[in-house]
C-alpha cells in the first residue's frame, strides 16, 4: 500500500509566523505573501517549421514571410497567411525601420533580470505588414520619450548565436 501523503524535501521555503486573522473577512486586508524560489530547467523543444528564422539569426539576416496568393508579408514568420489562408514563402526582412511604439520594462524574465530596466519596441519595416517585437539598445531607460516614436534603428546581431529570439535587437541609426 503507497502512502497517503505528498513526500516533503528537505529544501524549500520555510515561513514562519505567516498571518492569517481569525477573522475571515480580514483577509481581503492580508499583505500577499511573497517567496524566493530558484528554479532550473533543461528544456529540449524544436522550432519545427520556424527554424529558418532562427537559422537567419545566426547568419546575421532577418528573415519573415509573405503570403503566395496575397502578398501580405510577416515580420513574425507563419506557415500560412492570416488575410487569405494561402501558403508563406520566406522573404529576407530589411534591416532598417522605426520604432513604431515602445514600453520600458522593470521587471522581465529571467533572461532579462539583469537588463532591467530595458526598452521593448515594436519595429515597423517598409514593405512589411506586421510589427516586429525585440530590445532596443542604446537609449537611457530612465530618459523615455514619445520623441522615440518613429525613430530610425537598425539591427544589431549578437557575435555568438544562442539561436533564440534576443539574438537580435535594435539600435537607433547613427550609434
Amino acid at each position: 500500500m503507497s502512502e497517503s501523503r505528498v513526500p516533503e524535501e528537505e529544501e524549500g521555503t520555510v515561513l514562519f509566523k505567516v498571518p492569517l486573522p481569525k477573522d475571515l473577512g480580514a483577509l481581503r486586508e492580508l499583505a500577499p505573501l511573497i517567496i524566493k524560489h530558484h528554479y532550473e530547467i533543461d528544456y529540449i523543444h524544436s522550432y519545427a517549421q520556424d527554424s529558418p528564422f532562427f537559422a537567419g539569426l545566426a547568419n546575421k539576416r532577418l528573415l519573415g514571410t509573405r503570403c503566395g496568393n496575397c502578398n501580405y508579408t510577416y515580420a513574425t514568420p507563419r506557415a500560412h497567411c492570416m488575410e487569405c489562408g494561402g501558403p508563406c514563402d520566406w522573404v529576407d526582412l530589411p534591416q532598417e525601420g522605426q520604432i513604431h511604439t515602445f514600453t520600458v520594462c522593470y521587471y522581465g524574465s529571467e533572461a532579462f533580470l539583469k537588463e532591467t530596466p530595458f526598452i521593448l519596441a515594436l519595429i515597423e519595416f517598409p514593405g512589411v505588414d506586421t510589427l516586429f517585437l525585440t530590445r532596443v539598445v542604446g537609449l537611457d531607460p530612465q530618459a523615455s520619450s514619445l520623441d522615440w516614436i518613429g525613430m530610425a534603428v537598425k539591427a544589431k546581431f549578437r557575435r555568438l548565436s544562442t539561436f533564440r529570439p534576443t539574438d537580435v535587437y535594435f539600435v537607433p541609426i547613427g550609434t
